[in-house]
């Protein structure tokens, strides 16, 4: 719009006013401008859209929802196994197994792991096997009969003049000087 413009149709009109009318008008060019660029911008963007199936996306997006919620299960059932075996070889270390595979073959695995108190069904299912099958485990124990060599003097010990004449009868090849004591 030009100066021409206003005056001819407020002929009355002081040059401010003018002034005033063309900034006025400038401006809402600028902002239509501005909104022809927003419109143009937007209808591209819905050019990108064209033959997007929105029923398709929501499946896709509800089936990675999906895959998201059983990885996380997947990962938590991981966490709790592994939770779970280590609590049962810390068990059946404490109870003194001699064999740990063998040990574990006895048990029932599935029922412990479904237990509300896993601990202390692990320790009664592990008293129940070392009830059945005691070798499997250490015992607890002293020994009541211990082993002592038979026959003969024990190695270091030195024997007297008679039990060495003795021996040197018993053992031609032997060198009994080394045992004799000297008392």
């Amino acid at each position: 719009m030009k100066k021409e413009d206003i005056t001819g149709i407020f002929a009355d009109a002081t040059d401010e006013q003018v002034s005033g009318v063309l900034n006025l008008f400038a401006k809402i060019e600028t902002e239509r401008d501005s909104l022809k660029e927003q419109l143009k911008t937007a209808k591209d963007t819905l050019k990108n859209f064209e033959g997007v199936d929105v029923q398709d996306m929501q499946n896709k997006i509800s089936q990675l929802t999906s895959d998201l919620n059983q990885k996380d299960a997947d990962y938590q059932a991981k966490i709790a196994d592994m939770e779970f075996h280590s609590e049962l070889d810390k068990a059946i270390t404490a109870s003194k197994a001699r064999n740990a595979v063998a040990v574990k073959a006895l048990l029932n695995l599935e029922e412990l792991k479904a237990s509300r108190n896993q601990t202390e069904d692990i320790k009664k299912a592990l008293e129940k096997v070392r009830t059945e099958n005691d070798f499997l485990f250490q015992s607890d124990e002293p020994v009541q009969n211990p082993v002592m060599p038979t026959g003969g003097k024990l190695p270091g010990k030195k024997m007297t003049l008679l039990e060495a004449m003795k021996y040197k009868n018993e053992h031609p090849d032997a060198d009994v000087k080394s045992l004799i004591s000297r008392n």
